[in-house]
Protein backbone atom coordinates (compact mmCIF):
# COMPACT_ATOMS: atom_id res chain seq x y z
CA UNK A 1 0.00 0.00 0.00
CA UNK A 2 3.01 2.53 0.53
CA UNK A 3 3.92 2.11 -2.72
CA UNK A 4 0.72 2.84 -4.03
CA UNK A 5 0.31 5.83 -1.96
CA UNK A 6 3.72 7.07 -3.32
CA UNK A 7 2.95 6.28 -7.08
CA UNK A 8 -0.21 8.02 -6.81
CA UNK A 9 1.66 11.12 -5.07
CA UNK A 10 3.65 11.01 -7.69
CA UNK A 11 0.81 10.92 -10.45
CA UNK A 12 -1.01 13.89 -8.66
CA UNK A 13 2.51 16.33 -9.60
CA UNK A 14 2.23 15.84 -13.37
CA UNK A 15 0.02 17.99 -15.07
CA UNK A 16 -3.96 17.57 -15.87
CA UNK A 17 -3.33 16.34 -19.22
CA UNK A 18 -0.50 14.26 -19.06
CA UNK A 19 -2.51 12.23 -15.97
CA UNK A 20 -5.62 12.50 -18.62
CA UNK A 21 -3.52 10.51 -21.46
CA UNK A 22 -1.72 8.14 -18.99
CA UNK A 23 -5.38 7.43 -17.54
CA UNK A 24 -7.45 6.76 -20.40
CA UNK A 25 -4.76 4.67 -22.18
CA UNK A 26 -3.80 2.34 -19.56
CA UNK A 27 -0.07 3.68 -19.23
CA UNK A 28 2.17 1.99 -17.33
CA UNK A 29 5.87 2.72 -18.82
CA UNK A 30 6.72 5.50 -20.35
CA UNK A 31 10.26 5.61 -22.78
CA UNK A 32 12.05 8.81 -22.92
CA UNK A 33 13.64 9.14 -25.46
CA UNK A 34 16.10 10.98 -27.75
CA UNK A 35 18.22 9.69 -30.93
CA UNK A 36 22.02 9.54 -31.04
CA UNK A 37 23.89 11.37 -34.18
CA UNK A 38 22.73 9.45 -36.71
CA UNK A 39 19.31 9.87 -35.60
CA UNK A 40 18.67 5.84 -34.37
CA UNK A 41 15.94 6.12 -31.11
CA UNK A 42 17.44 5.64 -27.43
CA UNK A 43 15.20 5.09 -25.09
CA UNK A 44 15.18 4.05 -21.24
CA UNK A 45 11.52 2.70 -19.77
CA UNK A 46 10.27 4.47 -16.71
CA UNK A 47 7.31 3.17 -14.75
CA UNK A 48 4.83 6.06 -14.65
CA UNK A 49 4.74 6.08 -11.07
CA UNK A 50 8.72 7.79 -11.49
CA UNK A 51 7.94 9.99 -14.57
CA UNK A 52 7.23 12.96 -13.05
CA UNK A 53 10.76 12.38 -11.13
CA UNK A 54 12.44 11.52 -15.23
CA UNK A 55 10.80 15.07 -16.18
CA UNK A 56 11.50 17.32 -13.21
CA UNK A 57 15.44 15.46 -12.46
CA UNK A 58 16.21 13.81 -16.01
CA UNK A 59 16.48 10.20 -16.98
CA UNK A 60 20.48 9.12 -16.18
CA UNK A 61 22.38 7.90 -19.47
CA UNK A 62 26.12 6.55 -19.51
CA UNK A 63 26.27 9.22 -22.74
CA UNK A 64 29.61 7.86 -23.66
CA UNK A 65 28.27 4.96 -24.99
CA UNK A 66 26.03 6.40 -27.39
CA UNK A 67 27.15 7.38 -30.77
CA UNK A 68 28.22 10.68 -31.17
CA UNK A 69 27.29 12.42 -27.44
CA UNK A 70 30.98 13.49 -27.41
CA UNK A 71 31.28 12.12 -24.13
CA UNK A 72 33.85 10.12 -22.10
CA UNK A 73 33.86 7.51 -19.73
CA UNK A 74 34.88 9.45 -16.97
CA UNK A 75 32.62 12.33 -17.75
CA UNK A 76 28.92 13.14 -16.04
CA UNK A 77 26.04 11.45 -16.83
CA UNK A 78 23.67 12.63 -19.95
CA UNK A 79 20.67 13.44 -18.44
CA UNK A 80 17.27 13.09 -20.77
CA UNK A 81 14.57 15.73 -19.56
CA UNK A 82 10.74 14.11 -20.70
CA UNK A 83 8.80 17.02 -22.76
CA UNK A 84 5.50 16.64 -21.29
CA UNK A 85 3.88 18.21 -24.37
CA UNK A 86 5.38 15.20 -26.52
CA UNK A 87 3.72 12.04 -24.51
CA UNK A 88 2.57 9.69 -26.62
CA UNK A 89 0.57 6.64 -26.45
CA UNK A 90 1.99 3.27 -28.53
CA UNK A 91 -0.75 1.92 -29.69
CA UNK A 92 1.39 -1.58 -31.15
CA UNK A 93 3.11 -1.10 -27.40
CA UNK A 94 0.06 -1.42 -25.10
CA UNK A 95 0.60 0.35 -21.69
CA UNK A 96 3.10 1.87 -22.88
CA UNK A 97 3.67 5.70 -24.42
CA UNK A 98 6.95 7.75 -25.71
CA UNK A 99 8.24 11.09 -24.26
CA UNK A 100 10.85 13.17 -26.62
CA UNK A 101 13.46 14.58 -24.25
CA UNK A 102 15.76 17.24 -23.86
CA UNK A 103 19.49 16.13 -22.98
CA UNK A 104 21.41 17.86 -20.65
CA UNK A 105 24.94 17.39 -18.97
CA UNK A 106 25.94 19.53 -15.53
CA UNK A 107 22.86 21.11 -15.69
CA UNK A 108 22.81 22.71 -18.95
CA UNK A 109 21.88 21.42 -22.59
CA UNK A 110 23.84 19.16 -24.09
CA UNK A 111 25.57 20.79 -27.58
CA UNK A 112 25.64 17.39 -29.10
CA UNK A 113 21.92 16.79 -28.80
CA UNK A 114 20.47 17.10 -32.17
CA UNK A 115 17.18 18.05 -30.86
CA UNK A 116 18.72 20.34 -28.93
CA UNK A 117 20.26 21.97 -31.79
CA UNK A 118 17.51 22.24 -33.69
CA UNK A 119 15.39 24.03 -31.38
CA UNK A 120 18.12 26.70 -31.46
CA UNK A 121 17.54 27.37 -35.27
CA UNK A 122 13.69 27.52 -34.32
CA UNK A 123 13.99 30.16 -31.67
CA UNK A 124 16.29 32.32 -34.55
CA UNK A 125 13.38 31.99 -36.22
CA UNK A 126 10.88 33.24 -33.69
CA UNK A 127 13.11 35.97 -33.33
CA UNK A 128 11.84 37.13 -36.74
CA UNK A 129 7.86 36.21 -35.71
CA UNK A 130 8.12 33.41 -37.89
CA UNK A 131 8.14 29.42 -37.44
CA UNK A 132 8.94 26.83 -39.99
CA UNK A 133 6.07 24.41 -41.27
CA UNK A 134 7.73 20.83 -42.59
CA UNK A 135 5.74 18.37 -44.27
CA UNK A 136 7.97 15.08 -44.60
CA UNK A 137 7.43 11.98 -47.09
CA UNK A 138 9.02 9.19 -45.98
CA UNK A 139 10.17 6.10 -48.10
CA UNK A 140 10.58 2.59 -46.68
CA UNK A 141 11.17 -1.14 -47.90
CA UNK A 142 9.41 -4.00 -46.34
CA UNK A 143 11.29 -7.90 -46.44
CA UNK A 144 11.16 -10.73 -45.53
CA UNK A 145 14.23 -12.71 -44.42
CA UNK A 146 15.10 -15.63 -46.11
CA UNK A 147 16.58 -18.85 -44.77
CA UNK A 148 19.82 -17.80 -45.56
CA UNK A 149 19.61 -14.67 -43.99
CA UNK A 150 19.16 -12.58 -46.76
CA UNK A 151 16.80 -9.46 -47.41
CA UNK A 152 14.19 -10.53 -49.60
CA UNK A 153 10.59 -8.72 -50.93
CA UNK A 154 7.16 -10.46 -51.40
CA UNK A 155 7.60 -12.77 -53.77
CA UNK A 156 5.01 -11.59 -56.26
CA UNK A 157 6.55 -8.13 -56.05
CA UNK A 158 8.60 -8.24 -58.97
CA UNK A 159 7.28 -6.05 -61.37
CA UNK A 160 10.21 -3.52 -63.75
CA UNK A 161 7.56 -0.72 -63.21
CA UNK A 162 6.06 -1.44 -59.99
CA UNK A 163 5.03 2.32 -59.02
CA UNK A 164 1.30 1.95 -57.95
CA UNK A 165 0.93 -1.13 -58.50
CA UNK A 166 -2.49 -2.65 -56.93
CA UNK A 167 -0.91 -6.22 -56.35
CA UNK A 168 2.18 -5.01 -54.85
CA UNK A 169 0.03 -2.34 -52.64
CA UNK A 170 -2.76 -4.83 -51.73
CA UNK A 171 -0.38 -7.82 -50.32
CA UNK A 172 1.34 -5.65 -48.09
CA UNK A 173 -1.91 -4.53 -46.76
CA UNK A 174 -1.65 -6.05 -43.48
CA UNK A 175 1.47 -4.17 -42.36
CA UNK A 176 0.51 -0.88 -43.91
CA UNK A 177 -2.87 -1.23 -42.62
CA UNK A 178 -1.48 -2.37 -38.88
CA UNK A 179 1.01 1.06 -39.15
CA UNK A 180 -1.51 3.72 -40.50
CA UNK A 181 -4.07 2.94 -38.07
CA UNK A 182 -1.14 2.91 -35.10
CA UNK A 183 -0.43 5.75 -36.21
CA UNK A 184 -4.02 7.83 -36.87
CA UNK A 185 -4.50 7.10 -33.06
CA UNK A 186 -2.23 9.11 -31.89
CA UNK A 187 -3.02 11.99 -34.12
CA UNK A 188 -1.42 11.54 -37.81
CA UNK A 189 -3.47 13.03 -40.38
CA UNK A 190 -2.40 10.37 -42.69
CA UNK A 191 -4.30 11.02 -46.40
CA UNK A 192 -2.15 8.51 -48.97
CA UNK A 193 -0.35 5.17 -49.04
CA UNK A 194 1.30 4.27 -52.32
CA UNK A 195 3.50 1.91 -53.63
CA UNK A 196 6.51 3.11 -54.35
CA UNK A 197 8.92 2.94 -57.55
CA UNK A 198 10.87 -0.50 -56.03
CA UNK A 199 9.57 -3.43 -55.38
CA UNK A 200 8.33 -3.85 -51.71
CA UNK A 201 8.63 -0.30 -51.98
CA UNK A 202 5.91 2.26 -50.22
CA UNK A 203 5.28 5.72 -48.95
CA UNK A 204 3.05 6.91 -46.31
CA UNK A 205 2.14 10.68 -46.47
CA UNK A 206 0.58 12.94 -43.68
CA UNK A 207 -0.25 16.33 -43.10
CA UNK A 208 2.95 18.58 -42.27
CA UNK A 209 3.43 20.31 -38.84
CA UNK A 210 5.78 22.62 -37.78
CA UNK A 211 9.38 21.48 -37.59
CA UNK A 212 10.47 20.08 -34.45
CA UNK A 213 7.22 18.45 -34.17
CA UNK A 214 7.66 16.77 -37.50
CA UNK A 215 11.17 15.58 -36.53
CA UNK A 216 9.40 14.02 -33.88
CA UNK A 217 6.45 12.12 -35.75
CA UNK A 218 9.13 11.20 -38.03
CA UNK A 219 11.11 9.41 -35.21
CA UNK A 220 8.10 7.91 -33.81
CA UNK A 221 7.46 7.01 -37.67
CA UNK A 222 10.42 4.82 -37.73
CA UNK A 223 10.13 3.27 -33.99
CA UNK A 224 6.46 2.11 -34.90
CA UNK A 225 7.10 0.77 -38.24
CA UNK A 226 10.23 -1.42 -37.16
CA UNK A 227 8.28 -2.81 -34.20
CA UNK A 228 5.01 -3.44 -36.60
CA UNK A 229 7.17 -5.32 -39.10
CA UNK A 230 9.00 -7.55 -36.43
CA UNK A 231 6.18 -8.55 -35.15
CA UNK A 232 4.79 -9.57 -38.30
CA UNK A 233 7.90 -10.80 -39.04
CA UNK A 234 8.98 -8.66 -41.78
CA UNK A 235 12.18 -5.93 -41.60
CA UNK A 236 10.99 -2.47 -42.38
CA UNK A 237 14.27 -0.95 -43.75
CA UNK A 238 14.68 2.70 -44.24
CA UNK A 239 18.10 2.09 -45.59
CA UNK A 240 18.73 4.70 -48.72
CA UNK A 241 19.29 2.48 -51.63
CA UNK A 242 19.42 -1.44 -50.16
CA UNK A 243 18.38 -2.64 -54.29
CA UNK A 244 21.39 -1.21 -56.39
CA UNK A 245 19.15 -1.94 -59.27
CA UNK A 246 15.99 -0.08 -57.92
CA UNK A 247 14.93 3.34 -56.44
CA UNK A 248 16.14 4.19 -53.03
CA UNK A 249 13.91 5.37 -50.03
CA UNK A 250 14.00 9.39 -49.97
CA UNK A 251 12.74 11.23 -47.66
CA UNK A 252 11.26 14.48 -49.52
CA UNK A 253 10.88 17.60 -47.44
CA UNK A 254 8.48 20.31 -47.94
CA UNK A 255 8.98 23.59 -46.55
CA UNK A 256 7.40 26.58 -45.70
CA UNK A 257 7.39 29.36 -43.59
CA UNK A 258 4.10 30.99 -41.39
CA UNK A 259 3.78 34.21 -39.06
CA UNK A 260 0.41 34.65 -36.81
CA UNK A 261 -0.97 36.15 -39.45
CA UNK A 262 -0.02 34.24 -42.73
CA UNK A 263 -0.08 30.72 -42.76
CA UNK A 264 2.13 30.90 -46.09
CA UNK A 265 5.02 33.44 -46.17
CA UNK A 266 6.28 31.58 -49.07
CA UNK A 267 3.49 32.36 -51.49
CA UNK A 268 2.86 35.47 -53.63
CA UNK A 269 0.19 34.92 -56.50
CA UNK A 270 1.79 38.08 -58.33
CA UNK A 271 5.45 35.68 -59.08
CA UNK A 272 6.69 36.72 -62.53
CA UNK A 273 7.78 33.10 -62.75
CA UNK A 274 4.62 31.97 -61.91
CA UNK A 275 5.54 29.54 -59.57
CA UNK A 276 3.78 31.47 -56.60
CA UNK A 277 6.78 32.44 -54.31
CA UNK A 278 7.23 35.26 -52.63
CA UNK A 279 10.89 37.45 -52.36
CA UNK A 280 11.31 35.16 -49.22
CA UNK A 281 11.02 32.24 -50.31
CA UNK A 282 13.49 33.10 -53.45
CA UNK A 283 16.31 34.08 -50.95
CA UNK A 284 15.84 30.88 -49.05
CA UNK A 285 15.97 28.75 -52.01
CA UNK A 286 19.22 30.48 -52.57
CA UNK A 287 20.81 30.10 -49.44
CA UNK A 288 19.51 26.39 -49.64
CA UNK A 289 21.90 26.08 -53.23
CA UNK A 290 24.47 27.69 -52.40
CA UNK A 291 25.33 25.72 -49.06
CA UNK A 292 23.62 22.35 -51.41
CA UNK A 293 27.26 20.16 -51.15
CA UNK A 294 27.43 20.77 -47.38
CA UNK A 295 23.62 20.38 -46.69
CA UNK A 296 24.65 16.88 -49.01
CA UNK A 297 26.39 15.42 -45.64
CA UNK A 298 23.23 15.60 -43.10
CA UNK A 299 20.32 14.83 -45.79
CA UNK A 300 22.12 11.69 -47.37
CA UNK A 301 24.36 10.97 -43.94
CA UNK A 302 25.50 7.33 -45.07
CA UNK A 303 28.04 5.64 -47.30
CA UNK A 304 25.07 4.14 -48.76
CA UNK A 305 23.10 7.32 -49.45
CA UNK A 306 25.39 8.18 -52.46
CA UNK A 307 24.19 4.98 -54.64
CA UNK A 308 20.86 6.60 -54.51
CA UNK A 309 22.42 10.02 -56.05
CA UNK A 310 23.38 8.89 -58.93
CA UNK A 311 23.35 10.27 -62.86
CA UNK A 312 20.40 8.75 -64.79
CA UNK A 313 17.14 7.44 -64.36
CA UNK A 314 15.03 4.49 -62.67
CA UNK A 315 13.30 1.94 -64.37
CA UNK A 316 10.03 3.55 -64.26
CA UNK A 317 11.29 6.33 -66.71
CA UNK A 318 11.19 9.13 -64.25
CA UNK A 319 13.68 9.51 -61.78
CA UNK A 320 13.34 10.22 -57.69
CA UNK A 321 16.58 10.99 -56.37
CA UNK A 322 18.46 14.67 -57.11
CA UNK A 323 22.12 15.28 -58.38
CA UNK A 324 21.76 18.19 -59.73
CA UNK A 325 22.12 21.62 -57.64
CA UNK A 326 18.91 23.63 -59.24
CA UNK A 327 15.04 24.41 -58.47
CA UNK A 328 11.97 24.30 -60.80
CA UNK A 329 8.49 24.68 -61.38
CA UNK A 330 7.01 21.16 -60.61
CA UNK A 331 10.82 19.32 -61.82
CA UNK A 332 11.61 16.38 -60.17
CA UNK A 333 14.79 16.14 -61.44
CA UNK A 334 15.51 19.67 -59.50
CA UNK A 335 17.14 19.59 -56.11
CA UNK A 336 14.53 21.37 -54.95
CA UNK A 337 10.89 21.32 -56.97
CA UNK A 338 8.66 24.09 -56.73
CA UNK A 339 4.85 22.86 -56.17
CA UNK A 340 3.87 25.82 -56.37
CA UNK A 341 3.53 28.72 -53.25
CA UNK A 342 6.11 26.27 -51.71
CA UNK A 343 10.15 24.49 -51.26
CA UNK A 344 10.04 20.75 -51.80
CA UNK A 345 13.81 19.58 -50.67
CA UNK A 346 14.09 16.03 -52.52
CA UNK A 347 17.87 15.79 -51.30
CA UNK A 348 17.08 14.13 -47.88
CA UNK A 349 16.96 9.93 -47.61
CA UNK A 350 14.93 7.71 -45.04
CA UNK A 351 18.29 7.38 -42.88
CA UNK A 352 19.26 10.85 -42.11
CA UNK A 353 18.65 12.39 -38.49
CA UNK A 354 15.21 14.69 -39.37
CA UNK A 355 16.93 17.16 -36.14
CA UNK A 356 19.96 17.66 -37.93
CA UNK A 357 18.86 18.09 -41.45
CA UNK A 358 15.34 20.27 -40.54
CA UNK A 359 18.31 22.42 -38.23
CA UNK A 360 20.76 22.58 -41.56
CA UNK A 361 17.86 24.05 -43.57
CA UNK A 362 17.00 26.90 -41.52
CA UNK A 363 20.93 27.78 -41.32
CA UNK A 364 21.18 27.32 -45.00
CA UNK A 365 18.09 29.71 -45.69
CA UNK A 366 18.39 32.24 -43.42
CA UNK A 367 21.97 32.93 -44.88
CA UNK A 368 19.72 33.23 -47.81
CA UNK A 369 17.42 35.12 -46.67
CA UNK A 370 19.71 37.79 -44.74
CA UNK A 371 21.98 38.42 -47.59
CA UNK A 372 19.49 38.31 -50.13
CA UNK A 373 20.71 35.57 -52.09
CA UNK A 374 19.29 35.63 -55.59
CA UNK A 375 18.93 32.08 -56.85
CA UNK A 376 19.25 32.59 -60.43
CA UNK A 377 16.40 31.37 -63.41
CA UNK A 378 14.81 27.92 -62.71
CA UNK A 379 15.26 24.77 -64.55
CA UNK A 380 12.13 23.55 -65.83
CA UNK A 381 13.30 20.97 -68.09
CA UNK A 382 14.28 17.20 -67.71
CA UNK A 383 17.78 17.30 -66.63
CA UNK A 384 18.70 13.95 -67.31
CA UNK A 385 18.01 14.09 -70.87
CA UNK A 386 20.34 17.44 -71.27
CA UNK A 387 23.37 15.91 -71.21
CA UNK A 388 25.93 16.94 -68.81
CA UNK A 389 27.65 19.28 -71.16
CA UNK A 390 24.76 21.41 -71.33
CA UNK A 391 24.05 21.07 -67.76
CA UNK A 392 27.56 22.34 -66.90
CA UNK A 393 27.32 25.31 -68.99
CA UNK A 394 23.78 26.33 -67.63
CA UNK A 395 26.04 26.74 -64.81
CA UNK A 396 24.73 24.52 -62.68
CA UNK A 397 26.82 22.34 -60.66
CA UNK A 398 26.66 18.33 -59.22
CA UNK A 399 25.44 16.96 -55.66
CA UNK A 400 28.51 15.27 -54.09
CA UNK A 401 28.99 11.70 -55.32
CA UNK A 402 30.22 10.18 -52.06
CA UNK A 403 30.03 10.43 -48.18
CA UNK A 404 33.67 11.57 -48.66
CA UNK A 405 32.95 14.17 -51.07
CA UNK A 406 30.12 15.71 -49.14
CA UNK A 407 32.17 16.11 -45.60
CA UNK A 408 34.86 17.73 -47.21
CA UNK A 409 31.81 20.17 -48.76
CA UNK A 410 30.94 20.35 -44.85
CA UNK A 411 34.44 20.82 -43.74
CA UNK A 412 34.83 23.66 -46.25
CA UNK A 413 31.33 25.49 -45.39
CA UNK A 414 31.95 27.61 -42.45
CA UNK A 415 28.04 28.78 -41.72
CA UNK A 416 27.24 25.37 -40.12
CA UNK A 417 29.53 25.35 -37.28
CA UNK A 418 28.58 29.27 -37.01
CA UNK A 419 25.06 27.97 -36.72
CA UNK A 420 24.78 24.78 -35.38
CA UNK A 421 27.59 24.83 -33.61
CA UNK A 422 31.34 23.21 -33.55
CA UNK A 423 30.45 20.80 -31.22
CA UNK A 424 27.98 19.13 -33.67
CA UNK A 425 29.48 19.49 -36.82
CA UNK A 426 32.87 18.26 -35.34
CA UNK A 427 31.34 15.28 -34.26
CA UNK A 428 29.04 14.49 -37.09
CA UNK A 429 32.67 14.10 -39.53
CA UNK A 430 34.05 12.25 -36.76
CA UNK A 431 31.42 10.04 -37.16
CA UNK A 432 31.68 10.00 -40.54
CA UNK A 433 34.83 9.84 -41.22
CA UNK A 434 35.27 6.56 -39.56
CA UNK A 435 31.93 5.25 -41.50
CA UNK A 436 33.91 6.02 -44.42
CA UNK A 437 36.93 4.81 -43.36
CA UNK A 438 35.33 1.26 -42.77
CA UNK A 439 33.54 1.11 -45.58
CA UNK A 440 36.80 1.48 -47.50
CA UNK A 441 38.24 -1.31 -45.55
CA UNK A 442 35.76 -3.50 -46.30
CA UNK A 443 36.04 -6.22 -49.38
CA UNK A 444 33.13 -6.87 -50.96
CA UNK A 445 32.04 -10.03 -52.76
CA UNK A 446 32.30 -7.99 -55.96
CA UNK A 447 36.08 -7.46 -55.31
CA UNK A 448 36.39 -10.89 -54.45
CA UNK A 449 34.57 -12.14 -57.77
CA UNK A 450 36.75 -9.42 -60.04
CA UNK A 451 39.92 -9.61 -58.56
CA UNK A 452 40.44 -13.11 -57.00
CA UNK A 453 41.74 -15.41 -60.13
CA UNK A 454 42.09 -12.16 -62.11
CA UNK A 455 46.14 -12.05 -62.27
Amino acid sequence: MPSQTRAADSLKALPAETRRIIEENGIKYVLTQFVDIHGVAKTKSVPVAALADAVENGAGFAGFAISGMGMEPHGPDLLAFGDLSTLTPLPWQPGYARVSCLCKVNGKPHPYDTRYVLTKQIERLAERGWHLNTGLEPEFSLFVRGEDGKLLTEPSDTLDKPCYDYKGLSRSRVFLERLTEALQQVGYDIFQIDHEDAPGQFEINYTYSEALQSADKFTLFRMAAGEIAHELGLVCSFMPKPNPARSGNGMHIHLSIADGKNKNLFTDKSDRRHMGLSKLAYHFTAGLLKHAPALCAFAAPTVNSYKRLVIGRSLSGATWAPVFITYGANNRSAMIRIPYGRLEYRLPDSGCNPYLVTAALIAAGLDGVDKELDPGEPCNENLYRMGIDKISGRGIEILPQSLNEALRALEYDDLFRHTLGNEIVNEFIKEKRMEWVEYNRYVTDWEVRRYAEFF
